[in-house]
């Protein structure tokens, strides 16, 4: 059985990546960093794999996945 995608939220994006705030909003933005998904009416998180993978590799996160 697969592992279901888990969802993680912002302070948890801030914690892995070492961006600010408005560095991730401007990287979605320009498409360079994975996009927030809606998961209530207020509240956002991201795919922990998306995460995951732009911390590997920031520069080939563009190129490999477009602007998920």
């Amino acid at each position: 059985m697969q592992t279901p995608e888990r969802i993680i939220r912002l302070k948890t994006v801030l914690a892995r990546t070492g961006l600010s705030r408005s560095t991730i909003y401007r990287k979605i933005a320009e498409g360079t960093f994975p996009a927030q998904l809606r998961i209530s009416t207020n509240g956002a998180g991201w795919r922990e794999s998306d995460i995951n993978q732009w911390v590997a590799d920031p520069p080939r996160w563009r190129i490999t996945n477009g602007n998920n």
